[in-house]
């Protein structure tokens, strides 16, 4: 059992996501950084789709009251048991009437911690992921508050020595400027040719408007071409008739300030998406907070996929190093 003594700014359960449900309007939620979230569960022998907290700018107070190993891994918000500093990126044990709490955060925007067993919450549409907006899933369907109690659960498949730790070539570094790749469409027709060419040459501000359900950056007016808007669409040139958004599409209603929809956000709607960030830098995306600065780049299909072929090489070699033999752990 885990008791919430203080639960930092926002604190909620999540795992790898509930897939498969996208096409009734249910977002997929889950980990943001999902990098980090694989080597938290890793860390400490978890199947790969336990669930673990998500811990966003400032961290909770915990007060552990069973043993258990623990990992905390992400942005770069400096863990204390009882007020003793301890490593990121490393399996640590912790005893009954342990306190876990965290320094501010440095660089990076959201720690995950995993505990040996997964944080044990009810299975809702197949992920124990908490989607705030909807009041489902996670702890009550909500960020955790002070009081909550939380139930470690069974979903440890191997035992992993404590001091076990992550390389620092495969641990990601976290940083105030930001190239984050895309691929162009499904609608970036609509851009004036100028336009699309100022939205990847400017540095984008992340505005306050940054969270689960997407990120919102400030920057130049954007362009679209003028046209008779079809049947079907809205009034607006950056209307388009309703299709629906990928996760990590970007919108740019009334070409004011562009919008990335992330793990939270709405399946669909009437809004030209002008370009999708490719799937290995949503995890970035996940660390970058307010006032940070991002430079959209564009890449093709073939360079995505080359991409993330890297990217799982990467989790591979984690698995390797951590579990001490080729081939890694089984999905659970």
């Amino acid at each position: 059992m885990i008791k919430v003594i203080n639960p930092g700014l926002q604190t909620t359960v999540q795992d790898h996501g509930r897939i498969g449900h996208y096409e009734v309007g249910m977002p997929p939620s889950g980990a943001m950084d999902k990098y980090s979230y694989l080597a938290s569960n890793l860390l400490v022998g978890n199947k790969d789709h336990a669930a673990v907290l998500e811990i966003t700018y400032m961290g909770p107070v915990l007060e552990f009251q069973q043993d258990v190993n623990v990992a905390i891994t992400g942005g770069e918000m400096p863990p204390k048991i009882n007020g003793q500093s301890v490593p990121m990126w490393e399996t640590l044990a912790i005893k009954a009437g342990d306190v876990l709490s965290f320094d501010f955060i440095k660089q990076g925007a959201r720690v995950y911690l995993a505990v040996a067993g997964g944080i044990d919450v009810p299975l809702i549409m197949e992920s124990r992921s908490t989607y705030t907006l909807c009041g489902i899933g996670g702890f009550e369907g909500r960020a955790l508050q002070a009081g909550d109690e939380l139930k470690i659960g069974g979903e440890n498949e191997s035992e992993i020595a404590v001091g076990t730790r992550i390389s620092d070539e495969l641990i990601p570094t976290f940083s105030k400027t930001n190239e984050i790749r895309v691929v162009l469409g499904l609608c970036s027709y609509r851009l004036t040719e100028e336009s699309k060419e100022r939205f990847f040459s400017i540095d984008w501000t992340v505005t306050p408007e940054a969270n689960r359900v997407g990120y919102r950056f400030k920057g130049e007016r954007l362009n679209f071409v003028e046209r008779e808007q079809p049947f079907g669409a809205g009034s607006n040139p950056s209307n388009v008739v309703d299709l629906g958004y990928p996760i990590g599409s970007i919108q740019v209603p009334d070409g004011v300030e562009p919008i990335a929809l992330l793990n939270d956000a709405v399946t669909g709607g009437g809004y030209a998406t002008i370009c999708t960030i490719i799937s290995t830098d949503l995890d970035k995306m996940a660390q970058i907070k307010t006032n940070e600065k991002v430079r959209f780049v564009a890449v093709d299909i073939h360079e995505a996929l080359e991409i993330r072929k890297e990217y799982q090489g990467k989790i591979n070699q984690m698995k390797q190093q951590v579990l001490g033999h080729k081939g890694g752990v089984k999905n659970g």
